[in-house]
C-alpha cells in the first residue's frame, strides 16, 4: 500500500524549563517519573500520553477537536455521540461526528484525529483549527486491519460523496491512503454492516464485505454516484485486482441485491464459511429474519455465487412479525456453530427475547436459489427452509445488544438494555440458564448501543457504549463474595475460591489450589443420598458439585462424625474419590428423631463442613420456609407493606402468605429506574403562584410531589400524570406552582422530586416574574358577537390564551369571553376574545382570572383620554421651567463641591507621595545588638517538624519520651471488641491481655522488623514496590504516603546514618536512571518520590549543626527585624495585610492615617487590686484590642527575658478613663456596623489618648472574669467583620470622610522599598552565612553529596554543565534552605504570622533567583518581588558561582572522615525518637502491600531466607491480635 504525505504537519511545541521562576511546592499528578503509566490516576494518564504525542516533532497531524475526558471508574466521555467503535488487540477506536479517538485498552487517550476540514475540488483535506472549516467526514465504516497494520475508515463528506482513508493502526494521524470512493451506506445506518473476510485463492486474500441497507424506494439522490447493491466485496490493498477498495474481480463486478426492503444486523466468518444476518420485509410476506451462508473460495464472484440461506423462526405458530435487533456468535466449542440473537417479538423495542440457534451451515441446500436475494432479477419461487431455536435463554424488556463468550464448558452472555443496564447470563452445556446478574447500571436510562466488545488483552472486561460515553466493565465481581458458599452460589464460571481466603479469577490463584462451580448447573454445592440395601445396611453417599484445581484434587478426603457419639464407618468403606465419598454405617438402625451427621471435606488446604440429617423418609414433615416481608397495615380489604430495595430493574412476583403457609395471589411488581426530569413548560411563573406547569421526564409515575426549594420544602402534589400510549414510562406530569417568597423583582427556585422517602434533584429551575399587568381594553361589534381586544404590558411570562379566563361585565352581569390567539406589537401584548352572548359592545369593565388571581380592568373612553392629554400638555412648559431653574442652581453647587474635592484629592495624593519619599530617605536599619537568648528548638523538635510538617499524629508519636512508650499495647490488643447483633441489640465484650506477655511479643516484633529493614535489598525492594501502587501517593487529602514512608525510615534508621546514606544513594541512582531518559533537569526539583523526601531529611540531620552555629543567629536577627518593622505600621486584623511589607499581595494600601501611642501598662498581681510597676508599650491608634494585647506581651518578653504567665486569649485589658477602668473588647454594643458587617474595635474607637494607662488582668488573678470567645473561631469571620479595609458596601460619606479618601495602590509601592532597605543588611548577612565557608571549608555533607552528583553525572555521560548545576541547586538550596527560610518556626520557638510568610516568600524567591542560570528580562509588567532584588541578584549570582567553584575545588571528604562524621551525628541524638512507634507505622504499609512487596522481592532475586523472614515478621505482628479471656 502506497503511503501518502500528511495534509499539514502540526506546529511544534517547546517545553519550558521555567528556571526563571522556581516553584518549590509539591508537584501534582502530572509527574513524569511514575514507575509506569498504569500507576498514574486515569485523568493524568490520558492527558500526559496526549502531551507526549504532541511533542513528537514534525511527525504528527494537527489533532483538532475536543479530546474528551477519561473517568476514574474506567470510562471515557466523548465530545459527541458515538457513531462507530472497534477493538484491535490492545487498542480501541471510537469515532464521533467530528473526531476519531485512539484509546488504549484501558480507555486512556492516546491520540485524536479531527474529522473536520475543507472541500477543495470535491476532495477532503484536514487543516489547522485557525483556518475556516466547511466540511465534515462522517464515518460509516470503521475496520481495524491488524494483519496489515491499518485502520480502514469510510463514509461520506458534506458534498454527499463517498470518501475512504487508510490510517496507521498505531498512529492514526498517519494517513497511508485516501480517495473518494463509495464504500458503505450513503447515510448513517444501523442496518448496514461491513467486516473483513478471507477468501482462499492461491494465497489467502482479505476483502471487505459491505452489506448496505436496502429501502423499498431504492433510488438515492446524491451529487455523486453511489452503489445501490446490497452486498459487495472490496479490496484491502493496492496489490489486489483493480487496486484498493475496488469491487471488480478479473473482468466482472460481482454483487447481489435484495428483492424487497432489507436491513443487515451482523456478519462474521468461521473457518471458510461466511455468515450474514438480516431483516427482510415485503408487502406480501411481512417481516422475517434471514441467515445467508457464503463459502469463501477461489474468487469474489464464486464466493458471492455460493450463497444459500434459511429463515429463522422464533414463534411456534409461524408468526413472522419478529425482528432481529442484535447478534453475537458463540465462540466455537465443537463442530456446531451456536449463535445468539436479541429478537423483538412484536417488531417494537420493548418486548424482546434472547434466543439461541444452531446455525451450522447446511451443505445440502442448493446454492443461489434464494427468493429474497439474487444477482439480477429475484424471481425464484423456492421455499426457504426454516430453522427453529435451540432455546429461549432470556425474556427481558428493552434488550438492545448481546455479546456471547465461552469459558470452559459454560457460555456467557453479556446483554445491554434500553435503560442502561449490562446483564450477565451464564448458560451451561445443557442450555440451563442461571439467574441473570447486573454487572453495571447507568445513572440514567441512556440505552446501551447495539454492540458490546470484549477486551482481548485480559479477556476480563467488556466495552459497553452509550450515547456519548464508553465504559470498560469487568466481566465478573468475584471479590464481592467473602465466603466459599457465596462464591459458589454466585454460579459465575469466572470465579474460583482460592486457598480458603478469597473469591477471585483462576489465573490470580497460585498453586492451582482452588474450587469452582461444576461443568453444569447444580442447585447445591454438596448433596447426599441414603441407601438401604436388602441386608439393612445403610450407606451415605456424599456428592460434591465442584470443579477443583490440581492441588485441591490431590488432597481430597472426607471425615464423617456425629455430635456426642463417635461414629464409625465400616472398614469396607471405599476410599474417597473426587467428587464423591461414601460412609457405610456400622449401625443399621436409625433413631426416630434422625441422625445428625457432620461431614468434613478437605480439598487441598481448604475444608468444608456439611451437616446432614439422615432420617427415615416417613418422618419428613413441614412446608418449605418462605421469604417474608412484614405487613404494616391491614384494613381487611387491603394490605400495606414496604417494597424492599433491589439492584435489578426487573419484574418480581408477590403473593400473600397465610398462617397455614399457603401463598395466594400472583401480583407483579416492576422495578424501574428512578424518575428523572429533563425540562418544564412553561419555565416561568408569576409571583402569586398557581400557574399550571408541565414537567417532562421519565418514570414520572413514581413522583409523589414536586418541591420548590424556596418554598421551605412545600410539596405540591401532581395534578395529572400522563404517559404515551404503549409506553411503560410516564413522560410528563402537571402541578400548580407555589407563590414566590420574594414578591419584588425576579427570582428563581430549584425543583426537586419527592419519591417515597427520598428527594431527587431536578437540576431545573423555574423563574418567577411579576404578575401580568393588563392596561386597557377595547370592544367592537362584529356581527352578532362582540370582539374584545385586551392590552397587556409585554413580559417574559409567555402567557397563553388557555391560562386566561375573561368575563365582560355589562350591567353587573358577566359574559364569558372566548379566547383567541394573541398578538404582539412593540412593548405591548394584545389578547383577543369573543363574547357571543350579546351584541352590545358597551362594557364597563373586564374581570381577568389567571391562576387564583382575578384582576379588574376598567374601560377608558376617548373623551377622558383627550382631557387628560390636554392637561398634560399645559403642565409640561411649567414643569420644564421649574426644572431648569432648579438644575442651574444645583449645577453651580455641584461644580464648586467637585472642585473642592479634586483639590483635596490632589493634596492627599501629594502628601502620600511625599511621606513615602520621606520614609525611603530616612529609613535605616536598627541593628539589634542585644537580642537575648535565641529561642532555638531542641534537635528532636526541629527534626520532627521537618520530617512531619503536616502530620501532627506521626509527629507526636515519633518524639514521645521513651518512658511513655516502654509499654504501649493500645494499638494492638488491650481491648478487643466483638459485636453480636441479635434483634438489633449490640453487645460489647471486653477482653484483656497479659501485659508482660504482650511486652515480650512487642519487643520480638520490633526487633524482627528492625532486622528486616536493615537488609538493603529488602528495603529498596519495599520502597519500589510501594511506589508502583496507584493508591500509594505523594499528594493526598488524608495522608502523603511517600513522605510519611521516607520520614518513618529516617526515624527508624536515625541511629544508623551510614546505612541510611547507602540506601539513599541506591534509591537516588535508580531515580536518576528514570530521569535521564525523560527530563534530567527536573531531577530533585519536586518531592515526587520517597527518596526525594529522604534527601530532605538527610540534609536536615547533617546540616543542623551548621544551621545552629553559623546561620541561626543571622536568620533570627532578620526575622526579628522584619517583625519589628512590620509592627511600625498598621496591620489589618481580618486579612493580615500590612502597610510595611515586601510582598505586593500583602500590601495594606487602603490604610488610613494613623499615629503612635505610648501606653503605661500595669499588670494585676493579686486579687485585691495590687499592680506592678508601669511598663512602656508603643502601639498604634488603629490597633485592635487583640493586637494591643499581643504587643504588650511581646514587649514584656523582650524586657524581662521570659513570657508573661498568661496566654493572649486569657488576658483582659482595661483603659483608665475618668478615674475608673473601662474594659476593652474586640466587639461590643458600641461597635460600628455597616449593613451586615461589624468593624472590630480599635484604640481610636475607644478614644484612648497618648500616655493612657492600661491594666492587664488574667483568669489567674481574677477568676470571676468570664472567658472570651475569639472572633477568628467564627467560620464566617471574614464575611462578618472588618478592620482597616472597608467592606464593599454603600455608606454615607459624610459620616466618616477620613475613611472615604481615595487611595491608590501604586502610591504605596514605596513601602515595599522602604521595608527592603530596613532589613537589607540582615538579608545579606543571612545569605552570605549560608554560602559562606567557615575556615575555608563547606560542611562535610555538602561536599560529599556534590561529589556524589559529579560522579553520577560522569557515569551517565552528562556533559551539559547546566544539568549538574541544576541538580546541586535542587538538592541543597531548594530542598533544604528554602524550607528553612520560609519556615522559621521549624528552627525557633515562635509563631509565623500570615503577613510575615508573604515577606519570607519574597526573600526565598530572591535566594533561589541567585542560583538560577537564566537571565531575568525586566520590564514594567515584571512582578514587584522580582524588581525589588533585581540589582542585588546580579551580585548574589557571582557569589553563588564562586561558592560552587570553591566546593568543587575543595579536597574530597574521605570515606573514613565521612563515616566518622555520620557516626558522631548518630551518637548526638540517641534515644530522642520513638523508634517503636515508627516501626509500628511502617508495618502498616508492609501489611497493606504485603503481596506486592513479596512479588517485588521475587523479581529482584531475593534469597528464600529473606522472604521467610518477611513472613515471620508478619506472623509475629498478626499474633498480637489474639487476646485471652479474663
Amino acid at each position: 500500500m502506497e503511503r501518502s504525505r500528511p495534509d499539514r504537519p502540526s506546529s511544534s511545541s517547546d517545553w519550558d524549563e521555567a528556571e526563571g521562576q522556581w516553584k518549590y511546592t509539591e508537584r501534582s499528578c502530572w509527574s513524569s517519573r511514575h514507575s509506569a503509566a498504569s500507576d498514574r490516576p486515569a485523568a493524568c494518564r490520558c492527558i500526559s500520553t496526549l502531551r507526549k504525542m504532541i511533542l513528537l516533532p514534525g511527525l504528527i497531524f494537527i489533532l483538532l477537536g475536543k479530546p474528551g475526558r477519561c473517568l476514574e471508574d474506567g470510562g471515557f466521555i466523548f465530545d459527541g455521540d458515538i457513531r462507530h467503535f472497534a477493538v484491535a488487540s490492545n487498542t480501541v477506536y471510537v469515532v464521533t461526528n467530528e473526531t476519531l479517538y485512539h484509546l488504549s485498552n484501558g480507555l486512556t487517550l492516546i491520540q485524536t484525529l479531527t474529522q473536520r476540514g475543507i472541500l477543495n475540488n470535491e476532495k477532503f483535506y484536514r487543516v489547522s483549527d485557525t483556518d475556516e472549516l466547511n466540511a465534515t467526514f462522517s464515518v460509516n465504516v470503521l475496520l481495524p486491519f491488524e494483519k496489515n497494520g491499518t485502520v480502514v475508515s469510510c463514509g461520506v463528506t458534506d458534498n454527499e460523496c463517498g470518501y475512504c482513508e487508510v490510517l496507521d493502526l498505531k498512529n492514526i494521524s498517519n494517513v497511508w491512503h485516501k480517495e473518494n470512493y463509495p464504500l458503505g451506506p450513503v447515510t448513517r445506518s444501523s442496518a448496514s454492516v461491513a467486516f473483513l473476510v478471507d477468501v482462499e485463492r492461491s494465497t489467502k486474500e482479505t476483502y471487505i464485505l459491505a452489506a448496505n441497507q436496502q429501502h423499498e424506494d431504492k433510488a438515492t439522490t446524491t451529487r455523486c454516484v453511489f452503489d445501490s447493491n446490497a452486498v459487495r466485496l472490496h479490496n484491502t490493498n493496492e496489490g489486489q485486482t483493480g487496486g484498493i477498495f475496488s469491487d471488480t474481480d478479473d473482468s466482472q463486478t460481482p454483487s447481489f441485491n435484495s428483492k424487497d426492503e432489507a436491513g443487515f444486523v451482523d456478519g462474521f466468518q468461521i473457518g471458510s464459511i461466511i455468515y450474514l444476518l438480516s431483516n427482510v420485509r415485503s408487502k406480501e410476506e411481512g417481516s422475517k429474519v434471514r441467515l445467508i451462508w457464503f463459502e469463501g473460495k477461489t474468487s469474489k464472484t464464486r464466493t458471492l455465487q455460493s450463497r444459500w440461506g434459511v429463515s429463522l423462526d422464533i414463534f411456534d405458530g409461524g408468526d413472522t412479525s419478529g425482528r432481529l435487533l442484535a447478534s453475537s456468535v458463540v465462540p466455537p466449542g465443537g463442530p456446531s456453530v451456536l449463535w445468539s440473537g436479541v429478537f423483538s417479538v412484536d417488531g417494537g423495542p420493548t418486548n424482546t427475547e434472547l434466543v439461541m440457534f444452531d446455525i451450522t451451515s447446511d451443505i445440502s441446500l442448493k446454492p443461489g436459489g434464494d427468493p429474497d436475494f439474487c444477482a439480477s432479477k429475484c424471481d425464484s419461487k423456492e421455499k426457504l427452509k426454516t430453522l427453529k431455536p435451540k432455546k429461549v435463554l432470556l425474556r427481558q424488556n428493552h434488550m438492545t445488544s448481546v455479546l456471547a463468550e465461552r469459558h470452559k464448558t459454560w457460555m456467557l452472555f453479556f446483554i445491554g438494555t434500553g435503560d442502561g443496564q449490562l446483564i450477565k447470563l451464564a448458560v451451561d452445556k445443557n442450555y440451563h440458564t442461571n439467574c441473570p446478574m447486573v454487572l453495571y447500571r447507568a445513572n440514567d436510562d441512556r440505552k446501551v448501543l447495539p454492540k458490546i466488545l470484549l477486551d482481548e488483552v485480559d479477556r476480563k472486561h467488556v466495552y459497553v457504549a452509550f450515547q456519548n460515553q464508553m465504559k470498560r466493565v469487568p466481566v465478573s465481581r468475584c471479590s464481592a463474595y467473602k465466603t466459599l458458599q457465596d462464591c459458589w452460589s454466585a454460579q459465575d464460571p469466572y470465579c474460583v475460591w482460592c486457598g480458603a481466603k478469597r473469591c477471585t479469577v483462576e489465573n490470580e490463584c497460585p498453586n492451582s489450589d482452588w474450587l469452582s462451580i461444576p461443568d453444569d448447573y447444580q442447585q447445591k454445592m454438596v448433596s447426599y443420598n441414603v441407601v438401604k440395601d436388602n441386608t439393612d445396611q445403610i450407606t451415605i453417599n456424599v456428592q460434591t458439585h465442584l470443579t477443583a484445581g490440581e492441588m485441591a484434587l490431590s488432597n481430597f478426603a472426607c471425615e464423617f462424625s456425629m455430635i456426642g457419639i463417635e461414629l464409625f464407618c465400616s472398614l469396607q468403606n471405599p476410599p474417597p474419590q473426587f467428587p464423591q465419598c461414601t460412609c457405610i454405617l456400622s449401625n443399621s438402625t436409625l433413631p426416630a428423631e434422625g441422625l445428625a451427621v457432620s461431614v468434613r471435606i478437605r480439598f487441598g488446604m481448604m475444608y468444608w463442613l456439611e451437616k446432614l440429617t439422615v432420617m427415615k423418609c416417613t418422618e419428613i414433615r413441614g412446608p418449605p420456609t418462605p421469604v417474608l416481608f412484614p405487613v404494616w397495615k391491614n384494613t381487611g380489604v387491603s394490605l400495606m407493606f414496604h417494597i424492599p430495595r433491589t439492584d435489578i430493574k426487573s419484574v418480581v412476583k408477590v403473593c400473600v402468605l397465610l398462617p397455614d403457609h399457603s401463598c395466594h395471589g400472583n401480583i407483579q411488581i416492576t422495578y424501574r429506574s428512578l424518575p428523572s426530569c429533563t425540562s418544564i413548560t412553561p419555565n416561568s411563573s408569576w409571583i402569586s403562584g398557581k400557574r399550571k406547569i408541565t414537567l417532562i421526564g421519565s418514570q414520572l409515575e413514581f413522583v409523589e410531589g414536586v418541591i420548590h426549594r424556596h418554598a421551605l420544602k412545600e410539596v405540591r402534589l401532581p395534578l395529572k400524570i400522563n404517559s404515551q400510549v404503549g409506553q411503560q414510562s410516564c413522560t410528563n406530569l402537571t402541578y400548580d406552582t407555589p407563590a414566590a417568597i420574594n414578591t419584588q423583582g425576579i427570582s428563581t427556585s430549584m425543583l426537586s422530586l419527592k419519591v417515597a422517602n427520598e428527594t431527587l434533584d431536578c437540576s431545573i429551575s423555574i423563574t418567577y416574574y411579576p404578575d401580568p399587568i393588563f392596561i386597557n381594553f377595547t370592544s367592537t361589534r362584529t356581527g352578532e358577537s362582540v370582539r374584545i381586544t385586551i392590552e397587556k404590558t409585554a413580559d417574559k411570562l409567555g402567557l397563553s390564551p388557555a391560562e386566561l379566563s375573561v368575563h365582560g361585565i355589562q350591567e353587573k352581569k358577566p359574559h364569558k369571553c372566548i379566547m383567541e390567539s394573541p398578538k404582539k406589537h412593540n412593548q405591548t401584548n394584545f389578547f383577543i376574545c369573543q363574547i357571543r352572548s350579546t351584541s352590545d359592545p358597551k362594557f364597563q369593565q373586564l374581570k381577568i382570572t389567571y391562576g387564583d388571581q382575578t384582576v379588574t380592568v376598567m374601560h377608558t373612553s376617548f373623551l377622558h383620554l383627550f382631557r387628560l392629554m390636554l392637561l398634560v400638555l399645559l403642565l409640561i412648559p411649567c414643569i420644564i421651567g421649574v426644572v431648569a431653574i432648579v438644575y442651574r442652581a444645583k449645577q453651580k453647587k455641584l461644580t464648586a463641591r467637585m472642585n473642592k474635592r479634586i483639590e483635596n484629592l490632589e493634596l492627599d495624593i501629594r502628601n502620600d507621595i511625599r511621606q513615602g519619599f520621606v520614609d525611603l530617605q530616612t529609613e535605616q536599619a536598627e541593628l539589634m545588638e542585644n537580642v537575648g537568648a535565641i529561642p532555638f528548638l531542641d534537635y528532636k523538635h526541629f527534626a520532627s517538624r521537618i520530617f512531619f510538617p503536616e502530620n501532627e499524629a506521626l509527629l507526636t508519636s515519633c518524639i514521645k519520651d521513651i518512658s511513655q512508650v516502654m509499654f504501649d499495647t493500645s494499638c494492638w490488643c488491650c481491648v478487643c471488641w466483638y459485636h453480636f447483633v441479635t434483634l438489633d441489640v449490640m453487645m460489647l465484650l471486653y477482653l484483656t491481655c497479659d501485659q508482660d506477655a504482650v511486652k515480650v511479643q512487642l519487643d520480638e516484633c520490633y526487633q524482627g522488623l528492625s532486622r528486616l529493614i536493615q537488609d538493603q535489598l529488602f528495603l529498596t525492594s519495599m520502597v519500589h514496590a510501594l511506589e508502583e501502587q496507584k493508591t500509594f501517593t505523594i499528594k493526598d487529602k488524608s495522608d502523603k504516603d511517600k513522605c510519611a514512608l521516607a520520614s518513618l525510615l529516617t526515624v527508624v534508621l536515625h541511629s544508623k546514618l551510614l546505612y541510611l546514606t547507602e540506601v539513599m544513594e541506591a534509591l537516588l541512582k535508580a531515580l536518576m536512571q528514570q530521569s535521564i531518559n525523560t527530563q534530567p533537569k527536573m531531577l530533585l526539583r519536586r518531592t515526587e518520590s520517597t527518596v526525594e523526601k529522604l534527601l530532605t531529611n538527610w540534609m536536615s540531620i547533617c546540616l543542623y549543626g551548621f544551621l545552629r552555629e553559623s546561620v541561626g543567629q543571622h536568620m533570627f536577627l532578620m526575622v526579628s527585624a522584619l517583625t519589628q518593622h512590620i509592627a511600625k505600621g498598621p496591620v489589618d486584623y481580618v486579612t493580615g495585610k500590612a502597610l510595611y511589607t515586601l510582598s505586593e499581595d500583602w500590601l495594606l494600601w487602603q490604610a488610613q492615617d494613623f499615629s503612635t501611642l505610648k501606653l503605661k501598662v500595669l499588670f494585676a498581681v493579686g486579687g485585691d487590686g495590687e499592680v506592678s510597676e508601669p511598663l512602656e508599650v508603643y502601639v498604634l491608634n488603629c490597633d485592635t484590642v487583640e493586637q494591643v494585647k499581643g504587643k504588650i506581651l511581646s514587649t514584656f518578653k523582650a524586657k524581662f527575658g521570659f513570657a508573661y504567665n498568661t496566654n493572649i486569649s486569657d488576658a483582659f485589658i482595661e483603659f483608665e478613663k475618668d478615674g475608673s477602668f473601662v474594659p476593652l473588647e474586640q466587639v461590643d454594643a458600641s461597635s460600628e456596623v455597616i449593613q451586615e458587617m461589624t468593624m472590630i474595635n480599635t484604640l481610636k474607637h475607644y478614644k484612648v489618648p497618648d500616655g493612657a494607662t492600661i491594666k492587664v488582668l488574667s483568669k489567674t488573678t481574677h477568676p470571676s472574669l468570664s472567658p472570651q470567645m475569639s472572633l477568628t473561631d467564627d467560620a464566617n469571620f471574614s464575611r462578618k467583620y472588618f478592620h482597616l479595609i472597608d467592606p464593599d458596601v454603600d455608606e454615607d460619606q459624610t459620616k466618616n470622610p477620613e475613611r472615604k479618601k481615595l487611595k491608590l495602590k501604586e502610591v504605596h509601592l514605596t513601602k515595599l522599598l522602604s521595608t527592603k532597605v530596613a532589613v537589607h543588611s540582615f538579608v545579606e548577612n543571612l545569605f552570605r552565612s549560608i554560602w559562606g565557608t567557615p575556615q575555608g571549608k563547606v560542611p562535610h555533607a555538602v561536599k560529599y553529596f556534590f561529589d556524589f552528583l559529579d560522579t553520577q553525572a560522569e557515569n551517565m555521560k552528562i556533559t551539559d554543565p547546566d544539568v549538574l548545576h541544576i541538580w546541586k541547586t535542587n538538592s541543597l538550596p531548594l530542598r533544604f534552605w528554602i524550607n528553612i527560610l520560609k519556615n522559621p518556626q521549624f528552627v525557633f520557638d515562635m509563631e509565623k504570622a500570615e503577613h510575615l510568610d508573604g515577606c519570607l516568600s519574597v526573600i526565598a524567591q530572591a535566594f533561589m533567583d541567585s542560583f538560577s542560570l537564566s537571565e531575568n528580562q525586566l520590564g514594567k509588567h515584571t512582578p514587584t518581588n522580582k524588581l525589588l532584588y533585581a540589582k542585588d541578584i546580579i551580585k548574589f549570582k557571582q557569589e553563588v558561582k564562586a561558592y560552587y567553584k570553591q566546593v568543587r575545588n575543595q579536597p574530597p571528604v574521605t570515606n573514613t572522615e565521612f563515616k566518622a562524621f555520620l557516626q558522631e551525628e548518630s551518637k548526638k541524638h540517641v534515644n530522642e525518637f520513638n523508634e517503636a512507634a515508627a516501626l509500628r507505622e511502617l508495618f502498616k504499609f508492609i501489611q497493606k502491600y504485603f503481596t506486592e512487596i513479596k512479588e517485588k522481592l521475587g523479581q529482584n532475586g531475593a534469597p528464600h531466607e529473606l522472604t521467610e523472614q518477611l513472613h515471620h515478621v508478619k506472623s509475629l505482628f498478626d499474633g498480637l491480635r489474639s487476646c485471652s479471656w479474663t
